[in-house]
């Protein structure tokens, strides 16, 4: 009798794949971010809100189907992809119509950012406080609230390191899906290797 798992593709997994737990922290980051930086009611805090939610969700959707279909994993998984450019773009308006600055990858605080290696929340709570007692022009402003150039900024650069891990993952699911094409050729494969083997 043909296994089930000769049949399905191995799925799940999805949280301890480095694109979900980021996408998660990025998603909770945002959530903190809107309810203390964004008017309440305005259009841009649910749209915020809704893209990083998207990122995770479709990221874990994506792994769970991939049972059955590795095209709607793809499908999923680059919808995720979009979503956290969506949120990405959303931080960026936030710090350019407040007149702060992005940080570049050789700005010092994005450097120190990018060393400490950032996972989670705690992690990225003490680097704002770091982050907050230090003397440098880069975070420095008048017209909107101190700490939320550092939380926008941060926030970039983990969006920034879960798109490259999503763009990693859509590249090796597009190149499986090429090799080994999805779940009815696969079923065609053992359901033939099945009638071969009883013939014999």
């Amino acid at each position: 009798m043909t296994k089930t798992n000769d049949v399905l593709f191995k799925c799940g997994g999805y949280r301890n794949l480095k694109s979900f737990q980021l996408a998660q922290l990025c998603y909770d980051i945002t959530v903190r971010f809107v309810e203390l930086y964004i008017p309440r009611n305005s259009r841009t805090a649910d749209q915020m809100v809704q893209a990083g939610r998207s990122g995770v969700q479709n990221i874990a959707e994506g792994s769970i189907a991939s049972a059955t279909s590795k095209k709607t994993e793809l499908k999923l998984t680059n919808v995720a992809r979009a979503s956290l450019e969506e949120l990405h773009l959303d931080f960026e308006d936030y710090l350019r119509q407040h007149s702060a600055v992005i940080w570049q990858k050789d700005d010092f605080p994005a450097q120190e950012f990018i060393r400490w290696r950032i996972n989670s929340m705690q992690d990225f709570r003490k680097f704002i406080q770091w982050a907050a007692v230090q003397n440098n022009p880069s975070v420095n402003l008048r017209n909107c609230p101190f700490q939320s150039v550092i939380v926008a900024n941060g926030a970039l650069l983990l969006l920034d390191t879960a798109c490259y891990f999503l763009n990693k993952q859509i590249s090796h699911l597009a190149a499986g899906f090429k090799s080994s094409g999805g779940f009815t050729e696969r079923l065609y494969r053992v359901r033939s290797e099945k009638i071969k083997t009883d013939n014999q």
